[in-house]
This record gives C-alpha cells, sequence and structure tokens, in this order.
C-alpha cells in the first residue's frame, strides 16, 4: 500500500498536533480506517487510551485491536514503553504504536507478560513505509488475522481419577480467557465437576436444578434438536467470560443408550464445527474411565492435555492412556480426522518442597519420558497448594443455607502463586498449538 501524500513531521510542535495532524489526518486513514473504525480518549478499564483502532465497526470485542499513544515531539519514546506495555498487557490488545511525531514504533504482545517490538521508523518519509506499518496493523492485515483464527479444541484427560483434571480445566479457562481467548467448557463426566467448579450446580435442590433438562446428554442424543445454544451456560466462577456446556449426574444412566447410537461418536465434533466462529478454544473435561464419554471426548479433541501427579499409581496408568489413545486415533483415522496432538503430561498436585523438586520430581519425570514416550511439560508445574481447594469450596451465606460459590484461582486470589503457573501453562499450551499452523 503506497501513500503519495507526505508527512512533514516538523509540523507537529506538540503532544495535541501529533494527533490531529499524524495519527488523526494521515496515518489512520492510510492504513484503511475509517472514522467509525477508530475511539479517541477511549476509557477501558482504569486506562484512558489516546487512541482504540479495531478494523471492524460492530466487532469491537472479537476484533483484533490497535492502541496508539502520542508524545510530545520532545520526549523519548522509552519512558513511556511501560505505559503502552501496561495497557497492551492488561487490556489484552494485541498490536500497540508509540509516536513522538518524529519516531513511530509498533510492539506486538506475545503472551501475557510481554510486549515485542516489531517496527520502528522516523516519519520523515513515512510514505514509503506504509506498506511496512500496514503489514503489522493496516486494517486488512488485522481483518486476515481474525479470518485465519481457528477453534481449537483440547481434551484433558487422564484414566486415573484425583490428579486435579478440573483443576486443571477451569482455572486453564480463566488463564486463557484472561487473555482474551473466547473460550467454551464442555463438562462430559457425570460425576459433574466442572460444572460444579463454573458456578452452575444445583443439584440437593430439584426445584432449582436448572441443567437436568439441557445439559451434554441432550447434545450427544439428539442430532438436530439440541444446539450448543440451546444447552451453553454463563459460567460464574471467573470475572471473564466463558461458556460452559454442564454435565449432570442423570449422565451415567445413558451411557448404554447413547452406546447403541452410532452416530453419538461424532456428533459433538459437527456441533462444535458449527460454533468454529464463536470460541477460539474449547476445553473438554473427560471422565477417568475408558468409557463411551471419554472417547467422545479424544475423537472430538484436536489436542490432548494429561494432567498426572507423577505418582506411580497414575505412572501405571498411562499404559492405558496411550492404548486408548491408538485405539482413537484409529477411529479419526477412518473418518479422515487428524490424529490427536499430544501437549503432554502436566505435573499436577506436585509438592511445593524444594527437596523434593530438586530430587523425587526430578527422576518421576525422566522416568516418565523414557518409559512412556511423552513429552512432560515440566516448566508448566501446578503444584499443590491450599488456595487451589479452597478456592473451589467457596461458599454464600442464605439465610439458613450455605450456597456453593465457587472461584477460580484469579478471582479467589490474584497473588497466589498458582496464578503464574496457570498463566504460564496456557501460554506453552497456546504456543505449542500455534507451532503446528
Amino acid at each position: 500500500m503506497k501513500n503519495k501524500k507526505k508527512f512533514l513531521p516538523e509540523y507537529c510542535k506538540n503532544e495535541r498536533e501529533v494527533e490531529s495532524k499524524l495519527i488523526i489526518t494521515y496515518l489512520l486513514p492510510a492504513l484503511g480506517y475509517s472514522i467509525d473504525m477508530w475511539y479517541q480518549e477511549k476509557k477501558e478499564n482504569r486506562f484512558r487510551l489516546d487512541f482504540l483502532v479495531c478494523p471492524e465497526k460492530n466487532e469491537y470485542k472479537t476484533s483484533p485491536k490497535v492502541v496508539i499513544e502520542a508524545k510530545h515531539p520532545k520526549k523519548h519514546l522509552n519512558e513511556h514503553l511501560p505505559q503502552l506495555k501496561d495497557y497492551m498487557l492488561e487490556l489484552n490488545i494485541q498490536y500497540g504504536i508509540l509516536t513522538n511525531g518524529r519516531e513511530l514504533r509498533i510492539y506486538a504482545k506475545v503472551n501475557h507478560c510481554t510486549i515485542n517490538l516489531v517496527c520502528k521508523i522516523f516519519t520523515l518519509g513515512i510514505e514509503k513505509n506504509i506498506s511496512k506499518i500496514s503489514q503489522w496493523v493496516g486494517r486488512e492485515t488485522l481483518l486476515k488475522q481474525k479470518q485465519e483464527d481457528s477453534m481449537e479444541i483440547i481434551a484433558v484427560y487422564h484414566n486415573k481419577g484425583g490428579v486435579g483434571k478440573t483443576t486443571t480445566v477451569v482455572n486453564l479457562a480463566a488463564a486463557l480467557a484472561k487473555n482474551g481467548k473466547r473460550v467454551l467448557i464442555v463438562d462430559l463426566d457425570s460425576q459433574a465437576n466442572s460444572t460444579f467448579a463454573t458456578g452452575l450446580l444445583n443439584f440437593g435442590d430439584e426445584e432449582k436444578d436448572t441443567i437436568k433438562d439441557k445439559y451434554i446428554y441432550h447434545l450427544l442424543r439428539y442430532q438436530d434438536k439440541f444446539s450448543l445454544n440451546d444447552v451453553k451456560q454463563a459460567a460464574r466462577y471467573s470475572a471473564y467470560a466463558i461458556d460452559v456446556i454442564p454435565s449432570h449426574i442423570r449422565l451415567m444412566e445413558h451411557e448404554d443408550e447413547l452406546n447403541r447410537l452410532d452416530y453419538t461418536r461424532g456428533i459433538l465434533v459437527k456441533k462444535l464445527k458449527k460454533a468454529k466462529k464463536t470460541y477460539d478454544i474449547v476445553l473438554i473435561d473427560t471422565p477417568p474411565s475408558l468409557n463411551l464419554y471419554a472417547r467422545i471426548g479424544l475423537i472430538t479433541a484436536d489436542h490432548l492435555l494429561i494432567p498426572s501427579d507423577l505418582k506411580p499409581f497414575a505412572n501405571e496408568g498411562l499404559d492405558n492412556v496411550k492404548n486408548f489413545i491408538e485405539g482413537v486415533n484409529g477411529f479419526k483415522e477412518m473418518l479422515n480426522m487428524p490424529k490427536l496432538n499430544v501437549l503432554g503430561i502436566l505435573p499436577t498436585k506436585v509438592s511445593a518442597n524444594a527437596k523434593f523438586a530438586q530430587g523425587t520430581l526430578a527422576n518421576r519425570v525422566a522416568m516418565v519420558k523414557e518409559r512412556y514416550g511423552i513429552d512432560v511439560l515440566d516448566e508448566c508445574i501446578i503444584h499443590e497448594r491450599d488456595d487451589l481447594a479452597k478456592c473451589v469450596e467457596q461458599t454464600v451465606d442464605m439465610g439458613s443455607l450455605d450456597i456453593a460459590d465457587p472461584q477460580s484461582i484469579f478471582d479467589y486470589n490474584s497473588r497466589s502463586k498458582a496464578v503464574s503457573e496457570f498463566e504460564k501453562l496456557a501460554d506453552v499450551v497456546t504456543e505449542k498449538m500455534q507451532s503446528l499452523k
């Protein structure tokens, strides 16, 4: 993209003129943005942004965005980089532009704690560099980026119970949502632990049971009658928007019925495909077994995460997990579906004792890698912490009753060490999925 109109930086004498002469009059039109695609002095959370730009008029919440900060021509941009970084990370804005009218820098968000400088130019002769700038933050580039985004489905599975599977699902979902991902949790376990942990469970009161008539069973049983929109509910455990396809204790009663219907193994794939523009990531909580519901979860998924406390009993179950994966991949191959991408074994419920980490844990990790040939995500260890147990056990007083009010670790204690562990996990999982594209 070339722009014949020239910009003269000496015409900008102060910050207001950088905004009006460089950004509004020259840069935004040159990058393809009309006046209804950007906001000036936009208030977001605790910040007031000079400019917030998105490529679509009515898609502000879901489009990639650019924040632009203008500074006085005599200001050095390095002084204002921490401020731009705060904006991009806390508000989950993909790109940032910092300019003083003489120099223009473009930064890209890498993960929850890092932004990188991707483009740096002087504005004298900027018309020769509009194509270069557009490759990062032009409207056509951001629109293409949105079109290329695709839904990723991750099953969280181990055939042994008590390894922190549900804790992983709900807190990884919160970490991904915090990063701006549109997240759906699918609970395929008749124990309904994820349904409870996301604040949707009222099984103790039949009259208040809002799930029994619309839950995962109905998606699997009826080919056309129930869609995701009919069954999904908004989670109540997180400040970040997350949807849930709930489960119910009655699911265990329907396994034989669903087993007799051939289409049930592929119907969740079909129904999720219809929502691929609605969600970026789907997390499937599977039962700790080798049953139909676990099989459906792995057939549906693109990726597999295996939580494990790495204790001997859990390790012995990894042979079953490997055989189960092999069987599922055989079924997927018959349907011309890609094989499961195993993201790795996630160490969970691990003692935070330093001596344990350096000795016993290191030995267990090495043994699992060697014996089972599955990568261990030892850079993403989830330690056993009181906070992780207590956040799910929160209640509120309602007269004579204590009503369950579970919270994600991010909402329960934002200073918990577990927060950074799940943030790291979200980054690693995202990077591993992106590397396959």
